[in-house]
């Protein structure tokens, strides 16, 4: 039998910081070594941050990165270690004949592995995924090799987040080649249910390759995209061995024990040893990982991507507009949770159609969560825009041009304070809301992040619940989640008034928007046709809207934004 030690780092780098992000992978190579670790693994382009996007069409951005390639490897004294970063190499480019080589086909998303003081083997990633929110065919060169390693005494096989999820991928002719340990490091981000299915797939290749299988995971928000850690180790038959958190930065130290009747290998190079003493002295420290299930899982989600999102992009304090309704109040307890009650300002903005139950609600929940609540009641200036407005609007009654004035003199003073007192503003609006244009541009969308702009109504309300179920009070009054959602802009406004029932419009949501069924499907599965055709027409007459809507955290598997990509102008119709 052979031992290794092997550490997974599952870090939380910063898009384009390329020293911070430098000085964290540095940090936790020594941290490994500390813990005598023969390996220590990091994410998917950890040097860089993920998705870097654009900043990759920029040579000055990957010669940055390679210098950070060098400070790593320097620093891999007596133990070695694998990252992701760009590898832009003289020999992987193509030529125009102008002297000039495009950066999307000169640069690899790259595994480097150093040993030593320097990078003695790199390995690309061959499997570029150019779907859902992945773009890396515009990016990336797909490599060719799949290699073997030979790292103390034990042969590796390094492979690059998509390229395991394929069955007859690198995995196999590396588990043929006779690895016994397979590295796989990750950028994947989160969806509701990623985690087991993940776990799944990665279960059937570490079984079906009788190889173990590492799987290194990054962790923090990123824009949309927030991704949840949850590294793990699988044994040859499949067995799960150990886990590292979800949603948080880990280190998780494991010690494998490998059969030595494979070692006939094909490795690659040669042999990277370790300066770490194998033995029984080794002790190993107890894991205890922080695994999220079910709402419990998204709300993690959503505290994680909110709090990178504010702290990434330079803030320190968030506003939050508080009507009293479920979905605000969602955001403050989000936001309260996330950044601490003492960086969050709730702010209230009463009119005449403002039910004094809200006025209530708001108050009660800004003590509850121990946020400062400002009011600022919006008649007087409603009387103004509608005195300067009536020779315009003559004659022609009330209408929603009145109600979206109320949103949108709510959304002129929110984004006034925030730009006297340098706040970021937190929207409040909702994914059905977003499918289905049931929100005022340039009103209640205005704002610098969409907490819960994937969260559909119904998990908004699961969601209230599960916070209240966290401590020996709920935080979140009660008569909010009782009382029907209203945007009070009218006298005894409902949402029903507009939309129909949610339990009925977010199945049909969930249908078209994140299943693609057809008009035709989704009447089969027993909607009725014309409320059908009326949800369809709401989602593609509103693009125009949510293509002008801040950015918020994906949790379904298919969001606004970067997972479903529509025309503006576009006359198409189901039906």
């Amino acid at each position: 039998m052979s031992t290794i030690r092997l550490a997974m780092a599952q870090i939380n780098p910063t898009v384009g910081d390329l020293q911070g992000n430098t000085s964290k992978i540095i940090e936790y190579i020594d941290r490994s070594r500390e813990q005598e670790a023969d390996i220590v693994a990091f994410p998917e382009l950890a040097v860089t941050g993920y998705p870097p996007e654009d900043l990759v069409l920029k040579p000055q951005f990957v010669r940055d990165n390679m210098e950070c390639v060098d400070r790593i490897s320097a620093a891999s004294d007596g133990i070695a270690a694998i990252f992701g970063y760009l590898d832009d190499r003289p020999d992987s480019g193509r030529d125009d004949g102008d002297g000039f080589t495009p950066a999307a086909t000169r640069v690899y998303n790259a595994a480097g592995l150093a040993f030593g003081g320097r990078l003695a083997e790199v390995y690309h990633k061959i499997h570029l995924p150019n779907y859902g929110v992945f773009d890396e065919d515009r990016y990336f060169k797909p490599g060719e090799d799949s290699p073997t390693y030979l790292v103390a005494g034990v042969a590796v096989g390094i492979t690059i987040c998509e390229d395991i999820w394929y069955p007859d991928g690198p995995i196999a002719e590396q588990s043929r080649a006779g690895a016994r340990l397979i590295v796989n490091i990750n950028g994947s981000p989160f969806h509701a249910g990623r985690r087991v299915e993940r776990e799944r797939m990665l279960s059937q290749r570490a079984a079906a390759n009788r190889v173990f299988l590492v799987y290194v995971n990054m962790v923090g928000g990123q824009d949309e995209l927030v991704f949840d850690g949850g590294s793990m180790v699988l044994g040859p038959c499949g067995q799960l061995i150990a886990r590292a958190s979800q949603f948080e930065e880990d280190l998780l130290v494991v010690e494998l024990e490998l059969d030595d009747s494979s070692s006939n290998t094909e490795a690659h190079g040669a042999e990277i040893a370790s300066a770490s003493t194998s033995g029984p002295d080794r002790s190993v420290v107890e894991h205890r990982p922080s695994v999220y299930q079910g709402d419990g899982e998204v709300y993690a989600a959503l505290l994680l991507g909110t709090r990178d999102y504010v702290r990434k992009c330079g803030f320190d304090r968030v506003l939050v507009a508080m009507s009293g309704g479920i979905d605000s109040s969602l955001v403050a307890a989000i936001a309260s949770d996330a950044l601490g009650s003492e960086n969050v300002v709730g702010v209230s903005m009463p009119s005449r159609f403002s039910s004094e139950g809200s006025v209530l609600d708001a108050r009660a929940l800004a003590c509850n969560l121990g946020i400062e609540l400002r009011e600022i009641p919006i008649e007087d200036g409603f009387s103004v825009f509608m005195d300067a407005l009536e020779p315009h609007f003559d004659s022609t009654g009330w209408g929603i041009a009145e109600e979206n004035l109320q949103s949108r003199i709510r959304g002129n003073l929110i984004m006034a304070l925030s730009n006297k007192l340098g706040w970021l503003v937190l929207t409040t609006g909702n994914k059905s809301e977003m499918a289905t244009g049931y929100a005022t541009i340039y009103g209640d969308m205005a704002g610098g992040f969409a907490v819960i702009k994937d969260v559909p109504k119904l998990l908004v309300y699961r969601l209230a619940r599960y916070r209240n179920s966290l401590g020996a009070e709920p935080v979140i009054p009660q008569s909010v989640i009782e009382k029907p959602p209203s945007a009070e802009l009218r006298p005894g406004q409902k949402d029903e008034d507009s939309l129909p029932p949610y339990t009925v419009l977010d199945s049909i949501l969930e249908a078209y928007v994140e299943e693609d069924r057809s008009f035709d499907e989704i009447v089969e599965v027993g909607f009725e046709p014309d409320v059908v055709r009326r949800v369809v027409s709401l989602v593609d007459r509103s693009e125009y809207k949510r293509r002008q809507a801040p950015p918020g955290i994906k949790i379904t598997p298919r969001n606004f934004g970067r997972g479903r990509r529509m025309p503006i102008a576009n006359r198409y119709r189901p039906f």
